[in-house]
């Protein structure tokens, strides 16, 4: 199918809702991807792309989830509960007019999720939970803000830890960062996957394969899914006016998982080894990669 033919009269709306000419809006995005379609390339859907309008409404969630997350690092300590930081995240996200968009999400009953140690993630808050000296610790955020959504999260070391659980942090980030890096305007999905798993084997880590990042702005979860495995030159192309999250998921020992069949929520590592998670929502853009929220 020939992503343009219904709109070669430059005279017509363009199809992504921006009231622009198509021949000045978005008419040479889909000759690039026809293009890219023809040489056995997989193109997003027309749906994934965003305009003007959205962007800047992704990028405010975007602004405000980082703020969120902000006020978290700024009281996590030892002795803090993991409910603690779950009123943290709600009144701020509050407080600053937008809505936790975990809470209730497929009946998650809190407000963020906090994974300690050997919770991959989807650790839920509680009051029983509290943060010792060398934990570490992923706050998972996700804010809606005028019908646009934000999510990213950060990982937290208490106090001191050990070498270990430091460099897991640390290179979990550095794996985040080159993809990010590396990034450029019609990369591929796969790109993603080749640049974290590499740095992260390279470390003596394992790279969790069942879960990643995902496409986010008009839905909390959107296509594509972002794999952290993948080859270079393989998946959906990477065009500009995607927002997608990267949020490598990093095991200290192997890369297998397991759900808590008790809340139907927890993913813990299945041989108890530490694991960490940083994610950025990123928009794709023509002169490479935008991060939305961190």
């Amino acid at each position: 199918m020939c992503y343009n033919y219904k709109y070669m009269n430059n005279k017509n709306k363009c199809w992504c809702g921006s009231e622009k000419d198509y021949e000045a809006c978005h008419k040479s995005l889909d000759e690039k991807l026809e293009q890219l379609k023809k040489q056995g390339n997989i193109v997003p859907p027309h749906s994934l792309i965003k305009n003007e309008k959205q962007i800047a409404g992704i990028r405010e969630a975007g602004r405000i989830n980082s703020l969120v997350l902000d006020a978290v690092q700024a009281k996590i300590r030892a002795g803090i509960s993991t409910e603690e930081i779950d009123k943290i995240v709600y009144n701020e996200t509050i407080r600053l007019g937008g809505k936790p968009a975990c809470l209730g999400y497929e009946g998650f009953p809190k407000s963020v999720c906090t994974s300690v140690n050997n919770v991959v993630c989807h650790g839920i808050p509680s009051k029983k939970v509290v943060l010792r000296e060398g934990d570490i610790i992923n706050v998972d955020c996700t804010t809606e803000f005028g019908g646009y959504f934000g999510d990213a999260s950060r990982m937290f070391i208490i106090g001191k830890t050990d070498e270990g659980s430091e460099k897991l942090v640390r290179v979990t980030k550095e794996c985040l960062d080159l993809a990010v890096k590396m990034l450029k305007p019609y990369s591929h999905v796969g790109d993603i996957g080749h640049y974290v798993s590499k740095h992260a084997r390279e470390n003596g880590f394992s790279v969790v394969k069942e879960l990643g990042g995902h496409g986010v702005g008009l839905a909390m979860h959107e296509d594509p899914f972002v794999s952290h495995i993948g080859k270079l030159g393989k998946g959906m192309v990477l065009a500009p006016g995607m927002v997608f999250t990267i949020e490598p998921m990093i095991n200290e020992g192997k890369a297998a998982v397991c759900i808590d069949d008790s809340d139907g929520w927890t993913i813990y590592t299945e041989d108890d080894s530490y694991s960490a998670q940083w994610e950025y929502t990123l928009l794709m853009t023509d002169n490479g990669v935008e991060i939305l929220s961190k």
